[in-house]
């Protein structure tokens, strides 16, 4: 065989392949894990660092490291998942995700601050129910419908956090920190989303009508924001939003946060509604972390009022 057959052949099977596990192949390959070794942990004023974005270091490694529960989590709900969604998850969200939790759990304890306690194995009831049931002819479809759906809150939440870190570490001179750690992170953030919204997408056109009512029905009543299990969690999740002065007090700041994490989801599950622009369990879950903070604080106004969506 000559060689300009081989390479035409070469080019056909690559154009045939489908683009998802080309996308995965290439976060692979252009992002791999950032080498824990090329941080620069320099910061000058780490009191300062703690008291303005301790906050988001604790709840950002925290989530990260959690990377590991997740993907127990994902071998349990999807017990026979495609192979480019294990491709993925096991061998690089997870490599990548894990190294973003060490380095930033490294920043907060020389800033001072204790080290992230995350929770590696506790799997919950519902969501081993929910894996039992993908059994069945089906429901796996639902599970996997469900996943891609909290990955792209949870990846586009992320870009924008990080994006909101990364300015405000450069406004206190922590151009280090900036620089080595959060940068990186968000280069790679934007790859996973792309993932999910590329299978999100692609599932949902295959879904049945009695799968898409299932999907909508169990969104509206599980969703939560990432990271968020319990109520000590959704206060410090509100704390988050409020150093990333993404919840404000203003019902019209916390309306285009939700807006820009259900975008996605909203253009998929409830285009059909005519006037609704973001889900409002989206909203009103944003809405009650806002609330539990300012609670926590003592500042008893509404975090954001009520509105129409």
């Amino acid at each position: 065989m000559n060689a300009s057959v081989s390479r035409r052949r070469g080019d056909r099977r690559r154009r045939n392949r489908p683009k998802l596990a080309d996308h995965v192949d290439r976060l692979g390959e252009e992002h791999p894990p950032i080498p824990l070794d090329s941080v620069d942990y320099t910061i000058h004023r780490p009191a300062e660092l703690a008291g303005r974005f301790g906050s988001v270091l604790s709840y950002m490694s925290r989530v990260e490291l959690e990377v590991e529960r997740n993907v127990l989590e994902l071998n349990i709900l999807l017990p026979d998942p495609p192979e480019v969604d294990r491709h993925f998850y096991a061998d690089v969200w997870l490599p990548q995700e894990t190294h973003h939790g060490i380095i930033l759990d490294r920043v907060q304890v020389l800033a001072g601050l204790e080290p992230a306690e995350p929770n590696l194995d506790d799997v919950s009831f519902k969501l081993k129910l929910l894996g039992a049931l993908g059994r069945a002819r089906g429901i796996q479809d639902v599970s996997r419908m469900l996943y891609y759906l909290t990955g792209l809150a949870t990846e586009r939440s992320a870009v924008l956090a990080y994006n909101k870190l990364h300015a405000g570490l450069l406004e206190l001179g922590e151009r280090a920190i900036a620089a080595t750690v959060v940068a990186p992170i968000k280069r790679q953030e934007p790859g996973h989303f792309a993932y999910y919204q590329m299978a999100a997408r692609e599932l949902w056109a295959q879904l049945g009508g009695w799968q898409r009512w299932v999907v909508r029905t169990l969104r509206k009543r599980t969703f939560g924001p990432v990271g968020v299990d319990t109520d000590r969690q959704r206060v410090e999740f509100g704390k988050v939003m409020s150093a990333l002065e993404m919840s404000t007090g203003d019902a019209a700041d916390l309306r285009h946060y939700a807006r820009q994490v259900g975008r996605v989801e909203h253009e998929l599950l409830w285009a059909h509604r005519q006037g609704v622009r973001v889900p409002d369990y989206i909203f009103k879950a944003l809405r009650r972390a806002a609330e539990a903070a300012a609670e926590l604080k003592g500042d008893h106004r509404p975090a954001a009022g009520r509105s129409d969506l």
